[in-house]
This record gives structure tokens, C-alpha cells and sequence, in this order.
């Protein structure tokens, strides 16, 4: 259970660090505001066009009598467009990171430098198209086994009681491994982890994963606070991903450090913004 705590202190000192580099942590918002407009456009479609999409699906309901039809066309309609706001949530962090790659990229660096005992970061020899291109493939592949867990959480979610206790409690734990993996991703696939041993890496630790990334879940669920969050939550998960590998991390008040010229990893913000 420790293990918990330790992740959860985690996503703090992420949140703290950027707090600390204020002018990377404005430049960190852009891919978040991008994302955020989106998502929001699609959800306000689904709200209004949802209940359509459904009386197009379900043409056999046409001649139901009342109040049988209006009933079961709403519950479809709250259940599409309940999917499509979780489906917003488990995606919402990989389309910010693929939109933000560069800055993301620049930022993970420059937390793994100021927490690395020698100030150096593992770097990525590969071009930022190869790059992008894995970061949307391993993306797509988190998602669809995401999926499968939204699809059988929804299923017993009918059980009586389970379905109203048990089962959203899990959905929660489920979203906070998938967040965090996501997250991860960018310092790990900078070290050459593919995705596979990615997942079997964070598995190893559950606990650990479940307490940065569980919080971070709910919290992404205020409309907005994912927003601001993100640029925090790259860098806490930097700390995680060190952790999990077993690097040496120096005092853990290094990542914390303002910026300084001369530093190990303390390049002034106007240099740190670019890709």
C-alpha cells in the first residue's frame, strides 16, 4: 500500500515542478486548450444530434407504443452519450500528447536531466515524424484495449448493486492504469520501451500506478482541470517512469529547483519552450 503514497507524491511534485517553471508551464497549456476545444465541439454534437443517431438505429422501435418507446430511446441516448464522455476521457490525454509531442518531448527531458544525478537524459535518435507515428500507433492500441474494458465495465454494470458500487470504483482504478501508461509513454518510449513492455512494466507495480494515476482520473473529470494538469502530470510521470526502471534519482528536491543557468538541466525558460 505504501506504494500508493509514493505514486500520488508523484503527481505532486509534477504539479510542483511546473509551478516553478512558469513560463514552459504557459507554452505546456496550448496542446491542452487545442484538445479541450475539440473534445468539446464533438460532446456538444453528441448532445444534439445524439437523440437522432439513435432513432436511426433503432427503426424496429418506430411502433412501440408509449411511453415504452420515449424511454428506451432516452436510456440508449444517456448511454451514447455516456460513452462518448468516457471515451473523451480515456482519449483525451494521448490526442493532447500527440498534439503537444514536441513540448512534452523537450519538457520529460528537462525533468529527467534535473533529477538524474549526472544532469544528462536519455534522447531519442529517432525524427519526430518516427516519433509522432509510434506515439498515434501505441495510442490507438492503448485505446482499443481501453475500449474492452469500457465495454465489459458497462456490461456489468446491469448486475444489481455490483453494477452501482463495485463496478465504477474498478472504472476509475482501469482509467488511472491507462492515464498513467499514456503518460509514462513519453519517457519511456524516449528509452526505447515499447509498448508491450510498457504495459508488463507498469503491471508489475499496480499500486504505484493506481496512486498517480487514479487521482489524476477523477480530477480530469472537472471540466477544464485536465487542462491544467497535463504539463504537471508529463513531469510527474517522468518520476514515475525513473522509478519504475530503478534509475538513481539525486535529492528530491533537484526537480523542484528553478531554473538557473549554469544548472544541471536549468536552461532558461525561453530556450526550454522550443521543440
Amino acid at each position: 500500500m505504501r506504494d500508493l503514497g509514493v505514486g500520488f507524491g508523484y503527481l505532486l511534485k509534477g504539479q510542483r515542478w511546473m509551478t516553478r517553471h512558469g513560463r514552459s508551464y504557459g507554452f505546456g497549456l496550448l496542446p491542452g486548450l487545442i484538445t479541450l476545444v475539440l473534445y468539446a465541439a464533438a460532446l456538444v454534437a453528441l448532445a444534439v444530434w445524439g437523440e437522432d443517431a439513435v432513432t436511426w438505429a433503432t427503426p424496429f422501435a418506430d411502433h412501440w407504443s408509449s411511453p415504452w418507446q420515449g424511454l428506451f430511446r432516452g436510456f440508449l441516448t444517456a448511454v451514447l452519450f455516456a460513452l462518448g464522455l468516457l471515451l473523451a476521457v480515456l482519449t483525451f490525454t494521448a490526442v493532447t500528447l500527440l498534439i503537444g509531442q514536441p513540448f512534452y518531448e523537450n519538457l520529460s527531458e528537462r525533468v529527467d536531466a534535473e533529477a538524474s544525478p549526472d544532469g544528462t537524459a536519455p534522447r531519442s535518435d529517432l525524427p519526430l515524424r518516427r516519433e509522432l507515428w509510434i506515439s498515434a500507433r501505441d495510442s490507438l492500441r492503448v485505446l482499443v484495449r481501453a475500449a474492452l474494458w469500457g465495454v465489459l465495465l458497462f456490461a456489468l454494470g446491469f448486475l444489481p448493486f455490483v453494477g452501482q458500487t463495485a463496478v465504477p470504483v474498478l472504472g476509475f482504478f482501469v482509467t488511472g492504469f491507462f492515464l498513467t501508461e499514456e503518460l509514462a509513454a513519453v519517457a519511456l518510449q524516449r528509452r526505447g520501451v515499447e509498448l508491450r513492455a510498457r504495459l508488463a512494466l507498469l503491471r508489475s507495480r499496480k499500486t504505484l500506478v493506481w496512486g498517480f494515476g487514479t487521482p489524476l482520473g477523477l480530477a480530469f473529470l472537472v471540466p477544464f482541470v485536465a487542462v491544467f494538469l497535463m504539463p504537471g502530470a508529463v513531469a510527474g510521470a517522468t518520476l514515475l517512469a525513473r522509478d519504475l526502471l530503478g534509475e538513481e534519482t539525486a535529492d528530491d528536491s533537484a526537480p523542484d529547483a528553478p531554473d538557473a543557468p549554469g544548472a544541471a538541466g536549468g536552461r532558461p525558460d525561453t530556450e526550454d519552450v522550443s521543440p
